[in-house]
């Protein structure tokens, strides 16, 4: 369980990136079998119940990026998903679990640019960052001073982090030196925010085209890696995410700095929550469970922890309407 209140902001490890090394991924084989095989046993040698269950979900809590990207979004939403950042959990779930000290929040709210002004206003005085999605998201394919004028835009209106789409052509075509320069001037135009470099895994073909992208996009100074945009048809997944934490754990060892990890897409039930926070207790260490360092990208997810949280005090389960989103 965490031992005092709230969140550190923004990433607080910045990666200054380096010059391009294709000897630290060419050639890198990736066995697909036993990824897969890795990432099966992680979750089912390691049983969380109970109290210990209950601490691990308001880690998650911590670390998640309450996320709305609708095209029906609009401010109002923006200020209810703000409120639930600011308390995700029911008073007497609170009181229950005695953790009324604790300050609890969630790890950040990713808007759309065009709403970063209505949470930056909704978030005031809590300490939690807004995060925004940028660069053509979720396809990405504009234009990149398009990209880049929105990456401004959103940093102008107060977001903090900035989740940049990479352009999957590179990485298939095997395109390095494009990809680098295109995530190279993204963190520059993103200036003191933070960049958080999604990959879209799901239409990367192969495990080795996403260990290559994850250390490609850290060498041009990726402060974390992130999996999906949530839109592809297919999203996180625990094989490609172990495949991407060794590559942070590759990059860690042959430069001394720390990138964070966000997998997001189709993660809905508290039990996501525990097993990627098994991942990276067991491949990464402790520091990796921390909100500067790891994120969850998601929405329904709060919603099933909440409940689960409920279950943990009173020893039954609410109806999932009693633990709305927003």
């Amino acid at each position: 369980m965490p031992q005092s209140g709230g969140q550190p902001g923004a990433n607080s490890h910045r990666n200054p990136g380096q010059p391009l090394d294709p000897a630290l991924f060419e050639g890198h084989a990736v066995n697909r079998s036993a990824a897969e095989r890795r990432a099966a046993t992680l979750v089912t040698r390691r049983s969380v119940k109970k109290e210990w269950q209950a601490a691990w979900l308001v880690n998650a809590i911590r670390c998640i990026d309450l996320t709305t990207l609708s095209g029906d979004d609009t401010a109002e939403r923006v200020r209810r998903l703000c409120a639930k950042a600011r308390q995700p959990l029911a008073p007497h779930i609170i009181e229950g679990l005695g953790i009324a000290d604790l300050g609890l929040t969630t790890g950040a709210v990713c808007v759309y640019p065009t709403m970063v002004g209505a949470a930056v206003a909704a978030l005031q005085g809590s300490g939690i960052p807004v995060a925004s999605v940028a660069t053509g998201f979720p396809a990405g394919l504009m234009p990149l001073p398009l990209r880049l004028e929105e990456i401004r835009y959103a940093v102008a209106e107060g977001a903090e982090e900035i989740d940049i789409v990479i352009t999957r052509e590179h990485v298939l075509t095997g395109n390095w030196q494009a990809l680098y320069d295109e995530v190279a001037a993204m963190r520059e135009a993103c200036g003191a925010a933070h960049l958080k470099a999604i990959l879209g895994t799901g239409d990367l073909q192969t495990l080795r085209n996403v260990y290559s992208a994850s250390m490609v996009a850290m060498m041009a100074g990726a402060d974390f890696i992130k999996t999906s945009t949530g839109k592809e048809g297919v999203n996180a997944t625990l094989p490609v995410s172990l495949v991407m934490v060794r590559a942070l754990r590759d990059y860690r060892d042959a430069t001394g700095h720390r990138v964070g990890f966000k997998p997001a897409g189709g993660m809905k039930s508290a039990k996501d929550a525990l097993n990627w926070q098994v991942l990276m207790r067991e491949e990464m260490g402790r520091d990796w469970l921390q909100p500067d360092l790891f994120r969850l990208g998601a929405s329904s997810m709060l919603g099933d922890i909440e409940r689960q949280l409920d279950h943990h005090v009173t020893g039954r389960y609410a109806a999932s309407s009693r633990h709305a989103l927003a």
